[in-house]
C-alpha cells in the first residue's frame, strides 16, 4: 500500500516492520531561532530518519541569478534538478515511500511533501500529529546523527503539483480566474502588523485561511468530511481547482494545500514566493483590512 497524503503512527509503524520500510523526514524548524530544528533533531527523532532543513535543503541560498530558484521570496525553491541531487545524495529512491513530520502543525513538513511532489515522486505522505503522535504512541527514537545512506540518482518527473510564479498571480488578479487562500495569521493578512516582511497587508481579494485551521485541538489533521465543508464555506460558489495558495515565503501555505487534497478538493496551485516576492516590487497592489 501507498500513502500520498496523510499516514498514521500506526501505518508508519507498519511499515517500519515490514519488508520495504518508508524512508522518513524530520523537518522540525523555528523560522526565528534556525537553530532551534536541527537541535530539536538532534535531541531526539524517530529512528532511522533523516533530518531536512528548511534553508539549506528545501531553499536556494544565493543569488537567485547564480542559483537559478525557481521562484522568489525568502524561501525560494531550488531548481528541480539541484533539489533531485540532494536527494540522491542522503540515498533517496524513486521507488520509495516518503513520510514527512515535524514538531509544529505540519507547518515546515508540507514543504518536503509539496517539493516531492514537484519533481514527480507520488508516493509522500505526512504523519498525522507529528512527532508528538510518535512519541504518545511509544514509537522508536533516536538521538544525534543517523547512519549515512548510500547514495542514489534520484530523478526527476513530471510535476504532480502546480506551481505559479508572481507575474501569472498579477496578470489573473482581476479576471476572476483564480481565488487566492492566504494562510497566515489574520492580524498579518489584515495589515495590522508585520514581523518580518517589509509591507504590510494582503494581495487584493485574497481569501484568509490560517494552516492550523487544518488540525484539531488534538494536533491531528479534521476529518476529510469537516475540512471539504469549511473550504466550500470559504470558498462560496468559487471553483476550487481555481485555488492559488500562499503565506509569508511559500512554506505555511502547504497544509492548506494538503488539506484541500485530503478533502477530495485537489488540484489547486501554489504561489511559492508568496507574501515575500509580491511586496518585493512597490507596483504590485496591496490590501489592508
Amino acid at each position: 500500500m501507498t500513502y500520498t497524503t496523510l499516514i498514521s503512527v500506526a501505518q508508519l509503524q507498519a511499515l517500519q516492520a515490514s519488508a520495504t520500510p518508508a524512508v522518513v523526514f524530520d523537518c522540525s524548524c523555528d523560522l526565528m531561532q534556525p537553530a532551534q530544528g536541527p537541535a530539536q533533531y538532534a535531541e531526539s527523532h524517530i529512528a532511522g530518519a533523516l533530518y531536512a532543513h528548511l534553508d539549506n535543503n528545501l531553499s536556494a541560498k544565493g543569488d537567485p541569478a547564480v542559483t537559478g530558484a525557481a521562484s522568489g521570496g525568502r524561501h525560494p525553491l531550488p531548481p528541480r534538478n539541484t533539489f533531485a541531487a540532494w536527494l540522491g545524495s542522503v540515498g533517496l529512491k524513486n521507488t520509495d515511500q516518503v513520510v514527512v513530520y515535524d514538531r509544529q502543525g505540519a507547518n515546515y513538513c508540507g514543504r518536503l511533501w509539496w517539493m516531492l511532489k514537484w519533481l514527480g515522486h507520488a508516493n509522500v505522505a505526512v504523519l498525522d500529529g507529528g512527532f508528538q503522535a510518535w512519541q504518545a504512541a511509544g514509537g522508536a527514537v533516536a538521538s544525534g546523527a543517523e547512519a549515512p545512506r548510500t547514495a542514489t540518482s534520484f530523478a526527476v518527473g513530471d510535476p504532480l503539483v502546480t506551481l505559479v510564479g508572481v507575474d501569472t498571480v498579477l496578470r489573473n488578479l482581476h479576471k476572476g480566474t483564480q481565488h487566492i487562500i492566504d494562510a497566515r495569521g489574520a492580524p498579518r493578512f489584515r495589515g495590522e502588523v508585520e514581523p518580518i516582511d517589509p509591507v504590510a497587508g494582503h494581495i487584493p481579494g485574497a481569501l484568509n485561511r490560517v494552516f492550523s485551521s487544518n488540525l484539531g485541538p488534538d494536533g491531528f489533521f479534521k476529518p476529510a468530511a469537516q475540512l471539504r465543508a469549511e473550504f466550500e464555506a470559504l470558498l462560496g460558489q468559487r471553483a476550487p481547482q481555481d485555488v492559488v495558495h500562499h503565506c509569508g515565503s511559500g512554506v505555511s501555505a502547504v497544509p492548506n494545500v494538503l488539506a484541500m487534497e485530503i478533502a477530495g478538493l485537489g488540484g489547486t496551485a501554489l504561489f511559492a514566493g508568496s507574501w515575500s516576492e509580491w511586496v518585493s516590487d512597490p507596483s504590485r497592489p496591496v490590501a489592508q483590512g
